[in-house]
């Protein structure tokens, strides 16, 4: 795509439905160095993957896109984690008026088979792009060249290291914009084995945690996490509950072991999060009683369906110190929550949600407070919005 209509591409691109504010944007500079890097590599022959697109900006900037699909060579397959970005990645390319020429997939042999190169927006975790490079490994083609982008400030030796383990070249490219590509190369014969996901017992909640790289903590117990399942014994019994931003689960998994009537849904954007939160309640005899839902807020549940929602939101959305993720999960919750139900809340301090959960639930008390976080717990008075 050239300069000029790369620069109408970008400044087309939405978020929407994702959070949208003045200091967030669908694009950065990483978005055009991969571009510009792909261009140079591609061919007619070629097979494009991308990984960790946002919001549609490689995918529906990609050379040759427009004359992939039906009557075209390839498609352009791409993996995106949150379902916030498969959804901005279909809106804005009916925006531009692109129909066709790019497959949504999972992270895996469908995704990768075959593909010579591929696009990557490194993620924040090493975890991440470990499974992510092993895929790439495991399944590309054989003189796959992979493309991973970031932000310089971003980016360690660490991601270096890793890429090193799954592929036998590893050539940082120069900087441009304070963005940054490592060019990857020659993929490492695959383990029998995919890495992950990994699992862990936990002794002190008599709990196996499992985990995609994706996934917020690992299998690790996040402190506000730990801090909420303090309050575990005082939360009301519900048939029907549900754990928002679920992760690994660990939420939905004590709560419904807690509460042997409940049924309880697991939910996050992520779809690393959603298998992570499957794989936790198989390993815990609960898979009959929790079901794990990828969604954006709740999207799919029916209003006042259930008793008791369980939240520990987000204070970031990508690198970005924002409280609007937050806000939109509360808001979602007042429509999901049948009137009496509750909302379990815990959030650093600092972010004063009482205010927002006061006016989207209903009466919120403090159920505690310690030196970073806050727990609430607020009624669903009124009828759901």
């Amino acid at each position: 795509m050239a300069d000029n209509n790369l620069e109408s591409h970008f400044s087309r691109l939405r978020r929407f439905p994702d959070v949208q504010a003045p200091n967030l944007q669908a694009w950065d500079a990483t978005d055009r160095l991969l571009l510009d890097a792909a261009a140079g590599l591609l061919t007619p022959d070629s097979r494009l993957a991308v990984v960790g697109d946002r919001y549609g900006a490689l995918t529906l900037g990609a050379p040759g896109l427009a004359a992939a699909g039906p009557n075209g060579t390839w498609p352009v397959r791409v993996h995106q984690d949150l379902i916030t970005g498969e959804r901005a990645l279909r809106t804005n390319a009916a925006a531009l008026g692109i129909a066709g020429g790019f497959e949504q997939l999972p992270l895996g042999a469908a995704l990768l088979e075959g593909a010579t190169v591929v696009l990557l927006q490194l993620p924040k975790s090493l975890a991440e792009l470990e499974e992510i490079a092993d895929a790439v490994a495991r399944h590309a083609a054989p003189d796959v060249v992979l493309l991973a982008g970031g932000r310089v400030k971003h980016m360690s030796l660490g991601m270096n290291a890793v890429l090193e383990r799954y592929f036998s070249t590893v050539q940082p490219q120069l900087a441009r914009q304070k963005s940054r590509i490592l060019l990857a190369g020659g993929p490492r014969p695959a383990a029998a084995a995919p890495p992950f996901p990994v699992t862990e017992d936990h002794a002190e909640l008599g709990l196996t945690v499992c985990a995609h790289g994706a996934v917020f903590a690992g299998t690790g117990l996040d402190i506000g996490t730990r801090f909420l399942l303090d309050f575990l014994p005082d939360m009301p019994p519900a048939a029907r509950a549900v754990d928002l931003g679920c992760g690994t689960g660990i939420l939905a998994a004590m709560y419904a072991r807690a509460n042997p009537g409940a049924r309880v849904v697991a939910t996050d954007q992520s779809a690393a999060a959603v298998r992570s939160a499957r794989a936790t309640a198989a390993a815990n005899g609960l898979e009959e009683r929790i079901e794990a839902l990828q969604d954006d807020a709740m999207g799919s549940l029916p209003a006042a369906s259930a008793e008791l929602i369980l939240l520990n939101p987000p204070f970031h959305i990508g690198a970005a110190v924002h409280a609007g993720a937050g806000i939109k999960m509360i808001e979602a919750a007042g429509r999901v929550l049948a009137p009496g139900g509750e909302l379990w809340t815990v959030y650093n301090s600092h972010l004063q949600y009482r205010p927002a959960l006061e006016r989207l639930i209903g009466p919120t008390r403090e159920v505690g407070r310690n030196p970073k976080f806050t727990v609430t717990a607020s009624i669903r008075k009124t009828a759901a919005l």
